[in-house]
This record gives C-alpha cells, structure tokens and sequence, in this order.
C-alpha cells in the first residue's frame, strides 16, 4: 500500500535509535470522513505506536480560500468529524496535537519568512494559478509549507526529522517545501568523487558576516577558522578522525562518511546553523500511498457517497454500497469457474486489502480462491460486507466511548 517514500530511512532510525521522530498529517475540514481518508491515520498510529508524536494541522485558511468554508463551519467539522474519528481510529491524545492554521499565527509567519525562497513563476508551474487565481488560493500552498515544517520549532517539540504521509497526488507540495527547506541551510553535504562527504559553507546574506565575509568580499582568517572549528566541534559525537579542512574554499571533506551517515552529520549542523543565527530546519521525509478505488470505479469522494463508505455509514447503507461495487468476476458463473476473478479489478477484494482485513495470509487465500474460480464474485462481496460491518461496527462504539473527549486532542491554541 505504501509504495514510495522521502527519508524514510531516517525516520526508521530515530525509531531504531529511540530518538525524537515527529509526523504531521492535515485535514481538509469540509465533507465527511470516508475509507480514502482513515488509510493516512493508520500510518500516523503505525507511527506513534513506534514513538513518533503527532501533529495534525486543519487547513481551515485553505478551506476558507479554496472552498469558501468558514472557521467556524470548519472548526466544527474537523472536531465533530474528523477528530472523533482519529479518536476512534486509535490515535493517542497524550502524543497527539490538533491545530488550526487560522489560531496559529507562528505557521502563516514561517510560511511567508520561507516564501522569499521562492517565486510566482514556480508556483503557476506547479499548481497551474493564473491571472485570475484569487490571492488567498495563492498564499495557500506557503501556509502549507508552514504547516509541514513549523513542528520543528522549539515550541513545537524541536528540530527533529518529520514524517509526512500522504497520497502520490500530494507529492509536489513536499517537493516544494524540501526545495525551500534547502535553500535555508547554512551547510551543505555532498557526495566525494573519491568517496566520503564533503561539507560546504552555503553563504547567503543573512550569514556572509558570520562565515567571516566582509563588505568587500574578503575573508576574516580567523573568524572563518572559528566556524571550521566549530562544524568539527558539532559532529565529532559521530567519531569521524580523518576530516579534512579547506577554509579558504569554505569546505571540509569527510572521507570516511557513508551515504547512510548524512542525516546524522546534517542534523548536528542544523543544531548549529540555529546557535549561529540561522533556522536549522530538517526537510521533510514523506511516504506515499496508493489510492484504493471508488466503489464506482473512479475515484472516492465525499460529495459522491456512491462512490467510498463513510465512516459513519450505517451497515444497510455500507452492505447496498458493495453489493453495487464494480466487480472482477466474470460475466456467468461457468466463465468464473473457468477462468477466475480479476483482483486487480474488484473492488471489494481491494477494501478487504487496504482496510479490513489485516492477515496477509487471509488475504493471499482470499486472493487464490478468487484467481481459480474457487470463490465467486457475489462470495467475495459477501465477505467484504461482513468483515466491514464489524469495523464499521467496532468504529461505531469508539466513537461514543471518545464523545465526550475530543478536547484532550487539541493543542492549547486550539481551545
């Protein structure tokens, strides 16, 4: 199901290593919640079961731009919603952070502080905007990238690596917001030809006086050596001995560093890049999911409830919505028996795989007694309504056990 991914390795080893490791996921507040949308929290959960806190952003400005949703609608639907369903999915409020862009000033500053890292040429290539793209939809994707990135914050939890999963569709805003995290970076690490890593000063205005460059471009000696002394002072927790310095050019070559060391050496100098003034982010890591298929065929929406089953859905509702689900038997029973079903096309074999049944080893003798025919296509919607009923019953009661305790979900500037 989760096909592609940025930095994953990194967040693996803050898991393996036991060290801080925060996710972030966002809510669009319009629409109920269905199927398309509990595949995300079950990465966020799988994730916070393995120690990562959770922040979750509710893109009430962006729903206020783009849709013409108001705060106070889209407050009420991201608690009443979509909250109470995260509740029941699981998620844990001791580690989990709800947030609404429209409370959180810190988000909208860092998303324009960032924006002077980019341009409206990049943003009509990426998001199609043109001259009559109302100016809120085009302040939207900058908030978003304060959304991704502001958990690094120190009133936030810090600067650690962030995880962002979410659907393949959604790639180009973290493409956009790595691209600007790493304009920011004071340091950059690039692979020897001969081997090994190579640091080097990236000077930028904001910091060519503390790299040691004066009006006239010349270089301070001695403050240049100072900095040198302190990237080596920064990543000698890692052990490395063979470093060697270039001040002159600006660069330190770490022979004996690996590919898989560049998260750890970049994490020391952004530690540092924020004790010499500068903002340390780290880019974010990202997976991306497959889409499971719209009962109908396309894709799932809330405006078309024929099309996904709704986490609210009642079971007659659910039992008819399948029962309707494109198909991958065959047109007779005699076809089927001899040729066998297409799993690659039946939807209600894809819900049993991404959402409701968890054993591989059920699905795998699912799947083999569909392909030969064995299982025919009324029996594989049939297991599919049965096996969701009990989720979307088991659902139905962590709701009412968690109504009256949405409240420990929200941050402190959500309440």
């Amino acid at each position: 199901i989760v096909f592609a991914h940025r930095d994953l390795d990194v967040a693996l080893r803050c898991i393996r290593d036991e060290a801080p490791l925060g996710v972030l996921t966002g809510l669009m507040p319009s629409g109920r919640m269905h199927l398309g949308h509990s595949m995300v929290i079950e990465q966020v959960r799988w994730f916070q079961e393995n120690g990562a806190d959770i922040t979750v952003a509710v893109a009430d400005l962006e729903a206020l731009a783009t849709r013409g949703t108001s705060l106070t609608r889209g407050r009420e639907a991201a608690i009443n919603e979509y909250v109470h369903n995260y509740a029941a999915l699981g998620l844990d409020p001791e580690s989990t952070s709800v947030y609404f862009q429209s409370s959180r000033p810190d988000v909208q500053r860092l998303g324009f502080t960032l924006g002077r890292r980019t341009n409206l040429s990049e943003f009509e290539s990426i998001y199609g905007f043109s001259g009559d793209t109302n100016l809120a939809h085009v302040q939207a994707p900058l908030v978003q990238v304060g959304d991704i990135v502001h958990p690094q914050l120190e009133e936030y939890g810090g600067l650690r690596p962030v995880v962002v999963p979410v659907g393949i569709d959604q790639d180009p805003h973290l493409r956009l917001t790595r691209d600007i995290v790493g304009k920011t970076h004071w340091f950059n690490i690039n692979t020897r030809k001969s081997g090994g890593l190579t640091i080097a000063l990236s000077v930028q205005e904001e910091n060519s006086s503390v790299f040691g460059i004066g009006p006239g471009g010349k270089v301070d000696r001695e403050t240049r050596e100072n900095i040198f002394s302190r990237i080596i002072e920064a990543i000698s927790p890692l052990g490395f001995a063979d470093i060697k310095t270039n001040p002159k050019h600006g660069t330190l070559e770490v022979p004996g560093a690996t590919l898989d060391d560049r998260s750890q050496i970049r994490m020391h100098l952004l530690s540092l890049e924020r004790e010499l003034g500068g903002m340390g982010l780290m880019p974010p890591c990202s997976t991306y999911h497959r889409f499971a298929s719209g009962m109908t065929g396309g894709k799932m929406s809330s405006s078309k409830p024929e099309t996904t089953i709704f986490m609210d859905d009642t079971v007659e509702d659910m039992s008819r919505k399948v029962k309707r689900a494109i198909s991958g038997g065959q047109s007779t029973v005699e076809e089927h028996r001899r040729l066998g079903g297409d799993c690659s096309k039946d939807v209600p074999f894809q819900y049993l795989q991404f959402f409701f049944e968890h054993d591989d080893s059920a699905i795998f003798e699912v799947r083999k007694e569909y392909e030969s025919g064995r299982m025919l296509a009324g029996e594989m919607k049939q297991l599919c309504i049965d096996k969701a009923g009990e989720w979307l019953s088991d659902i139905s009661e962590k709701r009412d056990a968690w109504s009256d305790r949405l409240g420990e979900f929200l941050a402190p500037d959500a309440r």
